[in-house]
């Protein structure tokens, strides 16, 4: 059987990335979010000529003329109005966030003077105009740009929308979300399985990987059995942007999946992938322009990432297809760029893509990737135990230390 390769795959998943459109919401509410509007400077930043060391402010005139004893008029704080130097020949004292007082032009900081008697004596050779000051607008200008369009949201952009007033922020909508299980196997978390069954855990992966996206995803388990799923998937097909299935995809006499999206109308777009794990990935989309029962009237189709119920292949494909298509309909260009070393020589023979999980460590300033022992896409525990996967090519089967490979990295 011909399988569409890993580069194939993902870049037919990202043709379907799809606008769900803006939304404001709190700018303490935005990090993690995808901003979706400038950010300008509402006034010069700093807004005044600004004291940047705590000490005395003086008239370098005067220190020029020959004086070095000054006394001190007075002290100015942090968020006080601007004081003014009665004489020249004296100072104020002004601390750190201070706007400069009229009549003086340099700062000295209190390491460089003796007080004594209300009089502060430099001790320097030479005083420069403006030394120790923030010039007004020298960062930035009203008006002038400070972020971006499609930038990600960090604690940085948080700060900046709090120091120009910006409490609301437009923000990528974020795609509604539903994450479905299928088995007769599982069982509920909370729930003492029988030796026969497993414990639903997939899905909590998923929904954990969603948000860090800032993705709040829904959650439903169906039972092994076509007229169940077909009735529970059409209802989630109008109602939900994205589905992302796992589990029952693959060759097996209960993996109903595949026929039952069919039957739906899903136009698949691929089932099966040249890699190890998540080889029976399939993905579709279903189109609602003409669907009088969608509920999401904007919306023009319906996304279907169904990915095996292997934990480590859920894991793996999600992060290698979901993420990218999420950043691209949120507007970002997405390319993952990191790639670590291979610390020791692996093989393996079938000529498929192989997400290799790896322990991460930094050698001399070197991310270098070693192979954690496990036991297929099945293997959970596995994932606690490593870093990341390291993306090794279809084309050979031996991989020597020292080569460089692309990695995902899924634990900081």
């Amino acid at each position: 059987m011909n399988l569409i390769t890993v580069n194939k795959a993902l870049e037919i998943v990202l043709n379907c990335a799809e606008n769900y459109g803006i939304e404001e919401v709190d700018f303490l509410n935005s990090s993690g979010r995808i901003l979706k509007e400038n950010i300008f400077a509402d006034r010069d930043f700093p807004p005044f000529d600004r004291v940047s060391m705590d000490g005395i402010a003086i008239s370098s005139e005067s220190f020029n003329n020959g004086q070095r004893a000054f006394k001190i008029e007075g002290i100015l704080a942090a968020g006080s109005k601007q004081l003014t130097l009665q004489n020249t020949n004296n100072c104020l004292e002004a601390m750190t966030g201070a706007v400069l007082p009229k009549n003086t032009d340099a700062v000295i900081q209190y390491e460089l003077l003796t007080i004594e008697n209300g009089f502060a004596t430099i001790n320097l050779e030479a005083v420069k105009g403006f030394q120790n000051i923030h010039l007004k607008g020298t960062d930035k200008k009203q008006g002038d740009l400070l972020i971006k369009e499609n930038t990600f949201i960090s604690p940085a952009e948080i700060g900046v929308f709090a120091t120009v007033g910006k409490t609301k922020v437009q923000v990528a909508k974020q795609p509604k979300v539903m994450v479905i299980s299928t088995g007769n196997e599982l069982v509920e978390v909370g729930e003492n399985p029988a030796e026969h069954q497993i414990r639903r855990s997939n899905v909590f992966t998923l929904v954990s990987l969603l948000e860090k996206l800032k993705i709040k995803a829904d959650t439903a388990h169906i039972l092994d059995d076509k007229e169940i799923l077909k009735t529970k998937i059409e209802v989630y097909l109008n109602d939900y942007d994205v589905l992302i299935f796992s589990g029952a995809v693959s060759k097996g006499k209960f993996d109903f999946i595949p026929e039952v999206l069919d039957q739906l109308g899903v136009n698949k777009l691929f089932h099966e992938v040249k890699q190890r794990p998540g080889k029976p990935f399939w993905f579709g989309k279903k189109n609602l322009e003409n669907n009088l029962e969608a509920k999401v009237a904007e919306r023009s189709r319906s996304i279907v990432f169904a990915f095996p119920g292997n934990p480590v292949a859920t894991f793996v494909n999600c992060l290698k297809y979901f993420y990218p298509w999420y950043y691209k309909s949120a507007g970002l260009t997405f390319e993952n760029t990191q790639q670590a070393i291979l610390s020791e020589d692996f093989y393996f023979k079938p000529e498929l893509t192989y997400f290799l999980q790896v322990k991460l460590n930094q050698d001399e300033g070197k991310l270098m990737a070693t192979p954690v022992a496990g036991k297929g896409s099945g293997d959970l525990a596995n994932l606690a135990d490593a870093d990341a996967f390291l993306e090794l090519p279809d084309n050979r089967s031996n991989f020597i230390k020292g080569e460089i490979f692309p990695v995902i990295i899924y634990r900081q």
